[in-house]
């Protein structure tokens, strides 16, 4: 009933993990795992698992063509040579639990969808993964509400390619990947033509159905995250702007207004005290909402600066000329 498709580039760490999770669950038929030119043991480790497990199969890619992120054109031989009806475009850094491909389909029955994805749990191993990441991953859930993204009525449409199910008709009748080759966000841009195509999505949270370590490195995470958070936070520079300095903006007026109104320093003291306890009161809440320790909330400090410089870097790859990420370079463009 469902092919599973991962593109593997240079994922030696991992990949063993989540093909071996994908494969393990009885409504997956077949695994295609599409090895991208890779340069480490990842095409060694392929190959032991296509020998030991029957519904594993492995493709190359050969070189990218001219137009084609690596990524999308790995995913796109594996949906060619798909034979299921339902593609799982999932990523070689998963974990898929016991019984989330059974989970995905009845969410699909239930809601009556034509794609599922699941934001999945985040792995967090190093002092800088635990402040960056909750931090992007709070301020993309204010854009990409779950509610709005399921509405059929909002505009709003959103995806995470770590796990994304879509029917294999719908799927080429939104053009496949090849209607978003050069898309860096190919998974936010997919859903937005199966939604624009009058088809439902159903996004939630992938708590207890898939779980991510998304990078193992500080040089690792400033590259995914450069190369993604403009294009993910705005539709326009105004929009990003506004986020870089809202909290910075929003302090300063109300310590003005504090104090100018009842003109001593012990009001602008509490006014922007009560500013700060508001953010970190929304930010608690959306560390129990994404299941993170609420202890996280001491690198929120650290974790907003490093969200700052990476949306500001981002927005100048973005507009400067190229974006890097797995060895390539693709040329940059606007959002």
């Amino acid at each position: 009933m469902i092919s599973a498709i991962i593109p593997a580039r240079n994922e030696e760490a991992s990949v063993e993990r989540a093909v071996e999770s994908v494969a393990a669950q009885e409504e997956v038929g077949e695994v295609i795992v599409v090895d991208d030119q890779s340069t480490d043991g990842t095409s060694a480790i392929l190959g032991e698992l296509a020998a030991r497990i029957p519904k594993v199969k492995v493709l190359e890619t050969g070189e990218l063509p001219e137009g084609w992120v690596g990524k999308n054109y790995a995913a796109s031989l594996g949906a060619a040579a798909a034979k299921g009806e339902w593609l799982l475009f999932t990523d070689a850094d998963t974990h898929h639990y016991p019984g989330s491909a059974r989970r995905a389909l009845e969410d699909a029955a239930e809601h009556e969808v034509a794609l599922v994805s699941y934001s999945p749990e985040q792995e967090l191993g190093t002092f800088w993964e635990r402040a960056l990441i909750p931090v992007v991953f709070w301020r993309l859930g204010k854009k990409y509400s779950y509610q709005d993204v399921n509405d059929p009525e909002s505009p709003s449409a959103a995806a995470n390619g770590q796990y994304m199910m879509v029917r294999r008709d719908v799927y080429r009748a939104a053009g496949g990947h090849g209607a978003v080759a050069n898309e860096i966000l190919e998974d936010v841009s997919l859903a937005r033509h199966v939604k624009e195509s009058g088809r439902k999505i159903y996004f939630a949270s992938g708590r207890g159905i898939v779980r991510t370590r998304m990078y193992r490195s500080f040089r690792a995470m400033w590259e995914g995250w450069t190369k993604n958070l403009r294009p993910l936070t705005t539709g326009s520079t105004m929009v990003w702007i506004g986020d870089v300095t809202v909290w910075f903006g929003l302090a300063v007026l109300v310590v003005l207004v504090g104090g100018g109104f009842l003109r001593s320093w012990r009001a602008m003291l509490l006014s922007s005290g009560a500013f700060v306890l508001v953010i970190l009161v929304d930010y608690a809440l959306e560390l129990r909402r994404n299941h993170y320790p609420l202890n996280f909330i001491l690198y929120f400090v650290p974790g907003v600066c490093l969200y700052v410089a990476a949306l500001v870097a981002s927005w100048w790859k973005t507009t400067r000329g190229t974006v890097s990420w797995k060895g390539r370079a693709y040329p940059a463009r606007t959002p």
